[in-house]
């Protein structure tokens, strides 16, 4: 989300496929999805709220729809990750949320205390879910989402641009990826840009190396009062505002989307980015001749790659029309839908009846990716974990900035966590 997916994913977030100008959606409106009709062998209308654009999963409604021609599909979305959430969490409060939606990083805790979506558990499609996708998406034995894939996140990279400067294997320290930087400014190049329109990827990652260094546990230690933002972050933090503070990337990237980012680095004129794994498809088909590598972020005390498992499809536990809604899941992770939306993104699945054909640009993050090596703030909170990604992305644009230090951006995500849990 998150993106893209985060993923967000991610984030990305991203992070997501499917961010840019919106297509026309569906004739019906979301607000409207409780209308229709639906019968036991579930024909009549499924309504599905996605944060990707209906270009994006238009051949995956269409084949959906040849393969189940008594189901009408109602379409909407809203882009990753802040505006999908609250639009989801007002239609959720207000009982005009869509029969199938989208569950993520940032609204799993909500969606699954509130146990606001169908419990899958016993839908026979739930064993072709991996295990970590499903540990993802639970609570007390009641699976909430079904996710199809996991993502890595890390520094895509443009080989012909880093081969000017020298470039032969990726840096294993901060120090050495801002030696490469500050090479590539040199010889005239933009050397990175990163998306500020939630947590970075970068910062992600680097966290995600003091997690390692508490033995997984840092979150669990923050929530429980034994750490804190400001003990476990500043550093990440000091060192992701080099990047600014050192000229590498204007602090006017503060305000750049996803999206804007991508964009710039089709072109071929920016050497590096921040972005995840979901991302490779669409650049690769935007910018075909790029020859592009993803090299992990390095830390002080390794490289590490920021990630999640993607958005899972979640059923509205109060959906009118749930034989409809549960064949339109089914279909969504079939080796069919998986396979297509694969092909489109270049995502990393993790369903058990297909194995995909992985880009070479991917090698280096999959085996981290399908071990679960890798970490997002988001998907790590324990409760919260929507109003702290708001929070965060608010406090690192003012220090991208310039008008906040690390440790008052580290101290000021202690003081909404105290606030938020009373």
């Amino acid at each position: 989300m998150k993106r893209s997916w985060n993923i967000t994913f991610g984030r990305r977030r991203l992070q997501a496929i499917g961010l840019g100008i919106a297509v026309a959606v569906a004739a019906t409106s979301l607000a409207a999805c409780g209308g229709g009709t639906s019968s036991g062998d579930g024909s009549g209308t499924v309504s599905f709220f996605s944060w990707d654009n209906q270009q994006t999963m238009q051949p995956l409604l269409d084949e959906f729809q040849k393969e189940n021609p008594t189901i009408k599909v109602d379409f909407s979305w809203a882009p990753p990750v802040s505006q999908y959430i609250s639009t989801l969490q007002t239609r959720l409060r207000s009982n005009t949320a869509a029969d199938v939606f989208i569950i993520t990083a940032e609204n799993k805790v909500q969606i699954m205390n509130g146990k606001l979506a169908k419990d899958l558990s016993k839908e026979p499609f739930i064993q072709n879910i991996a295990q970590s996708a499903k540990d993802t998406y639970t609570k007390d034995g009641a699976i909430y989402g079904a996710a199809t894939s996991s993502w890595g996140g890390g520094i895509l990279y443009n080989k012909d641009l880093l081969a000017k400067v020298g470039f032969t294997q990726a840096p294993r320290t901060w120090d050495e990826f801002l030696s490469l930087c500050h090479k590539l400014k040199d010889a005239g190049i933009t050397p990175f840009l990163e998306a500020a329109d939630g947590i970075p990827v970068t910062v992600a990652a680097l966290v995600g190396l003091q997690n390692q260094q508490l033995g997984g546990t840092m979150d669990a230690q923050i929530w429980a009062g034994k750490e804190s933002f400001s003990n476990t972050w500043t550093q990440p933090l000091t060192m992701w505002e080099q990047l600014f503070s050192q000229g590498i990337e204007t602090r006017s990237a503060a305000g750049l989307t996803g999206d804007q980012v991508t964009q710039e680095f089709e072109k071929g004129t920016v050497a590096m980015t921040a972005t995840g794994s979901w991302a490779l498809g669409s650049i690769s088909k935007a910018a075909p001749n790029l020859n592009l590598g993803f090299m992990a972020v390095p830390g002080q005390s390794g490289t590490y790659w920021a990630g999640a498992v993607a958005p899972g499809y979640a059923i509205n536990a109060k959906t009118e029309h749930p034989a409809a809604a549960e064949k339109f899941v089914t279909f969504l992770q079939s080796k069919t839908a998986v396979e297509m939306a694969q092909k489109a993104s270049g995502a990393i699945t993790t369903t058990a009846d297909y194995t995909p054909t992985i880009d070479p640009a991917l090698s280096d993050m999959v085996s981290a990716v399908r071990a679960g090596e890798f970490y997002l703030p988001q998907s790590s909170w324990l409760t919260n974990s929507d109003a702290l990604d708001t929070e965060a992305t608010a406090l690192l644009q003012q220090l991208a900035q310039g008008k906040a230090s690390p440790q008052q951006v580290a101290s000021g995500l202690d003081t909404k966590l105290k606030s938020l849990n009373g």
